[in-house]
């Protein structure tokens, strides 16, 4: 009895096992007719999936040598500020370094000319400063947002000498007690308006 147990336990083991491999046969069958049928499909994720992050690679890689190329013709452009081919290389690399060079150096030589291109630039904070510092250089009232209260003292400055004491009052009055000019908004109503 014992032996038609054992034989009948086997065979319900190897009918389990062979239930169990039809059933990854199945799947393997139905994994292979997905395949078939989304083959394409699937090929064109893959491929996306290597363009984007290959051309994502790619744009990376060339943004860091345009910035290599920037940082070496800035330094170039720091021991030789008249090196055209530097400033061509700055120029095209990085726009914006080239801009806030060309501000430095317009600055320095209180070149007009380049602030007044500078100050149609397309860059906001450099357009403001160029222009600020185009009026101080040519004695012009200015507006800024950056320098507001460096540029009321110097509208009243200007005020001041064409004798329109008044109107030089009312603009330094609107520097408030905060401003690091207030002292010298101060010291100027103080010895040129009230004196």
């Amino acid at each position: 009895m014992e032996t038609n147990l054992s034989i009948s336990d086997t065979l319900n083991d190897v009918k389990k096992e062979l239930s169990s491999d039809e059933q990854m046969l199945a799947s393997a069958f139905k994994i292979e007719k997905l395949y078939k049928k989304h083959k394409i499909k699937l090929f064109a994720i893959i491929g996306l999936a290597i363009a984007y992050f290959g051309g994502t690679a790619f744009m990376e890689m060339q943004a860091q040598n345009k910035r290599e190329a920037a940082n070496t013709a800035l330094l170039t452009l720091q021991k030789d500020p008249k090196d055209t081919s530097a400033l061509s290389t700055l120029k095209s690399n990085n726009p914006n370094l080239f801009e806030l060079f060309s501000y430095q150096e317009a600055i320095k030589n209180s070149d007009s000319s380049t602030l007044k291109t500078l100050s149609s630039s397309k860059n906001e904070i450099i357009a403001d400063l160029a222009s600020y510092h185009l009026a101080v250089i040519e004695d012009t009232p200015v507006e800024s947002k950056l320098n507001g209260d460096m540029a009321k003292v110097h509208n009243a400055a200007l005020l001041i000498k064409d004798g329109k004491v008044d109107e030089a009052k009312d603009e330094l009055d609107q520097i408030s007690e905060e401003s690091p000019v207030y002292n010298i908004s101060k010291m100027i109503k103080h010895y040129s308006i009230k004196g």
